[in-house]
């Protein structure tokens, strides 16, 4: 047998992201929004493609799309880059930025693909750690910067998994670090629509700074693959250097433009699921669970009675699917639900209050491992 090629070494050792994708009947485990974009949009956006010219490459600077987002910021539009996907805007700052002898920073627990995606550019990553409330200090994260000088500092605002949004000062804080010897700062903030703070107003051409959102989340367009990062000029031209000639094809780019014009369906859809994940949170302090306040459209729990694999696996048993986040570093038998519709936050509620009682599916109580033997009750 002739010797298979081998992956880069840092390539071989990844695991590859995964998160289940099974059929159920609630699914709140992807921060997608419950509902879809308004029906004004899709006969639009019909309409749009319908008079493409698929036959020749999209406009490959995609200068509509991105005018429209500067003037949504207030920005120039050599200060907008789009992508399929904030992961490939993340992916695309790591190419430029990043890569064999350079290293990114992130602070665990946090979204996951910020470390994916840095092996995967052959970028060492250097890791800090949260407080006990998820938080950030501004001390902790100077010191990580002077000590190890990161390429690229990652901040997540609101932090996924955990919800948690980053106090004002750390910002620049991060930036005057960086700024003694000449790294990025990305703030990922794609949920930042549902929080009451930004760094996008920090952005500016004389700081390193660029912040980086989703067409998935409040746009209700997961299933497009739209993401764009807003920063310095000078710094996105680098981007351009790296990303493939005609990544972001037509459909995408006019879908985007159509949704920038449903801005109130969007907001009054924010407002909703603002509203919903309070009430979410209101219940789930009711139960035997520590609950963390979210600024994101999901909400991150510890189970208290039971693991979170256990329960986990309860909610599956009722076809109610959430994440599980119990095998992340820092979040033991933790999950995070996402906010759905009322009717779906509902079941979610009335089958974890059946899960924590030790009830089966259809509220039949589950006996109790070693009731009726003498051995003590599981807790």
């Amino acid at each position: 047998m002739p010797e298979r090629p081998s992956a880069r070494g840092e390539v071989a050792e990844l695991v590859g992201y995964h998160s289940p994708q099974v059929e159920v009947e609630v699914r709140l485990n992807t921060n997608e929004s419950p509902v879809r974009p308004p029906a004004g949009f899709g006969d639009a956006l019909a309409d749009a493609v319908r008079g493409l010219e698929l036959n020749r490459y999209p406009d490959r600077a995609a200068v509509d799309l991105r005018s429209a987002l500067a003037r949504r910021y207030s920005l120039d539009t050599a200060q907008v880059f789009c992508a399929n996907g904030s992961n490939e805007v993340l992916q695309t700052v790591l190419l430029a930025y990043g890569g064999a002898g350079r290293s990114a920073a992130v602070f665990e627990p946090t979204y996951a693909m910020h470390s994916q995606i840095a092996r995967s550019t052959g970028t060492r990553v250097v890791t800090g750690r949260r407080g006990d409330d998820f938080g950030l200090r501004a001390a902790v994260v100077a010191s990580l910067v002077d000590a190890e000088q990161p390429d690229v500092l990652f901040l997540c605002s609101p932090n996924n998994p955990t919800g948690t949004i980053d106090a004002p000062e750390i910002v620049p804080a991060a930036l005057e670090a960086l700024g003694s010897y000449g790294g990025l700062l990305v703030v990922d903030e794609a949920y930042g629509q549902f929080a009451t703070s930004s760094a996008v107003d920090l952005l500016d051409e004389d700081r390193a700074l660029v912040v980086s959102r989703t067409f998935s989340k409040t746009w209700a367009l997961a299933g497009l693959r739209l993401g764009y990062l807003m920063g310095p000029s000078w710094c996105l031209a680098e981007l351009e250097k790296v990303v493939l000639p005609y990544h972001l094809d037509a459909v995408k780019q006019v879908a985007g433009l159509l949704a920038l014009e449903h801005d109130q369906a969007m907001e009054e859809r924010v407002a909703s699921l603002v509203a919903e994940r309070e009430r979410v949170v209101a219940a789930l302090r009711n139960l035997a669970v520590t609950v963390w306040p979210s600024e994101a459209n999901f909400v991150l729990f510890r189970c208290e009675v039971s693991s979170g694999q256990a329960v986990w696996q309860g909610l599956l048993d009722r076809s109610v699917l959430v994440r599980n986040c119990s095998s992340w570093d820092g979040l033991e038998d933790c999950l995070r639900v996402t906010i759905g519709t009322d009717e779906e936050d509902d079941r979610f509620l009335a089958a974890l209050r059946e899960v924590l009682a030790g009830e089966l599916p259809g509220g039949v109580p589950r006996e109790a491992p070693g009731e009726g033997t003498g051995h003590e009750q599981d807790r």
